[in-house]
């Protein structure tokens, strides 16, 4: 009965459903991050939290879920229920300087803060994270000694001037750059929320890679079909997460990390002689692409074992390559020439050819290498047949 009434709720109630199951373990992260993919599955929006619209919990907004305040690290209870009931007394908060004024709570302090610019609390009323980040102290300090001189009677006429003002003003500092905003999320949220820094990158992964997570998930493949892609190499790419170093009995050291792309994490096992070959790439945070094989065992989560690992490169540093079986197919050539004559653009053309052993740029075209190129090139030659690639690396 009870599965029956879950199943009817995620159907009929999905947002309702997804925004009580992530409430309900808002005190493992790693749960929270699972259900949150869930809800990018179901097309369910999960917003980043805000200090205007947030509450302590998550919490329905129109078709969206809204992040709840006290699944931001260091942030308590306490403080977001102060937060809401004086929102809810006196409206919004108006600016950064307005939100530090009206909380008076004790429990605001500057771990608290800190937390809520890294996250994007205040994203919607002082948008920019850096100049908070640099400024936030300097403003609490003078707003607490403000009240104490009002408390003890001390503030004259000339402490409401310009110059008190000034105490208030945030520096002149420019903005984090995306991917930098974004890692400070996941330091308090445990996750990327406002966006993913592989998403500037997902056209070069769909190009190199021969498999994502979501493919080779438990939840999409049972064992048994599992079990088929053991031992097959695959190429995989995302960022490089949580790296342990152990040594081996032989006192070698090897290397346990996790390659996180847009739909999951996969565990990947960096062996003695491989760890030493690209121990300059394998560094947290870094993008990648790495190929192995795949080990497979019951009730386990599917383990790659690393072979090789290589940059990932902005397409718009790449060519693209295309292999094809003979020169002399020049019905086979005229369709491929077709082809990109229609995505003009400003990346250099290969093409190899297996029959000579030896690779051409061509003269004469040059493309705008997209997902519809890819996709074109690939129904013609196949997708092992088609490469983009950058011209100082060995295509992995």
């Amino acid at each position: 009965m009870l599965a029956y009434q879950t199943a009817y709720l995620k159907a009929y109630y999905p947002v309702e459903f997804m925004t009580a199951l992530i409430t309900s373990v808002m005190g493992n992260t790693d749960k929270v991050v699972e259900y949150i993919r869930d809800c990018a599955n179901m097309n369910i929006k999960v917003l980043k939290p805000d200090i205007n619209k947030s509450f302590s919990k998550f919490s329905v907004e129109g078709q969206n879920i809204r992040f709840g305040l006290c699944a931001v690290k260091n942030v308590g209870e306490n403080v977001v229920n102060d937060i809401v009931m004086e929102r809810n007394l006196n409206g919004p908060f108006k600016d950064f300087v307005d939100f530090c004024k009206r909380i008076k709570s004790k429990d605001l302090n500057k771990r608290v803060i800190e937390s809520l610019i890294k996250c994007g609390a205040f994203d919607s009323i002082s948008p920019n994270r850096a100049q908070l980040l640099a400024g936030f102290e300097k403003i609490i300090n003078s707003i607490v000694e403000d009240r104490k001189k009002n408390l003890f009677g001390q503030m004259s006429l000339f402490d409401t001037t310009n110059e008190n003002e000034n105490l208030y003003s945030l520096p002149n500092v420019l903005e984090f750059k995306e991917k930098d905003k974004l890692f400070l999320e996941k330091e308090v949220l445990g996750m990327y929320i406002s966006g993913h820094p592989l998403a500037e990158y997902e056209k070069e992964l769909m190009i190199n890679t021969s498999i994502n997570t979501s493919i080779i998930s438990s939840e999409n493949l049972d064992y048994d079909q599992m079990k088929k892609l053991e031992n097959k190499e695959i190429v995989i790419g995302g960022i490089l997460i949580n790296k342990t170093i152990k040594p081996t009995k032989n006192n070698d050291m090897m290397a346990f990390v996790e390659i996180e792309d847009l739909y999951g994490v996969i565990e990947v096992i960096i062996f003695p002689s491989i760890f030493k070959k690209y121990m300059n790439l394998i560094k947290e945070d870094n993008i990648l692409y790495v190929k192995g094989k795949l080990s497979i065992k019951e009730d386990e989560n599917p383990k790659l074992i690393a072979s090789e690992f290589k940059e990932v490169v902005k397409i718009s540093d790449t060519s693209i390559y295309l292999r094809v079986d003979s020169i002399s197919n020049k019905e086979l050539i005229k369709t491929i020439k077709d082809t990109l004559k229609k995505y003009k653009g400003n990346s250099e053309v290969y093409l190899y050819f297996t029959d000579l052993k030896k690779a051409f740029k061509s003269e004469e075209i040059m493309v705008d290498i997209n997902e519809n190129l890819i996709y074109e090139l690939q129904k013609i030659l196949g997708r092992e047949n088609v490469k983009a690639k950058n011209k100082s690396l060995k295509d992995i």
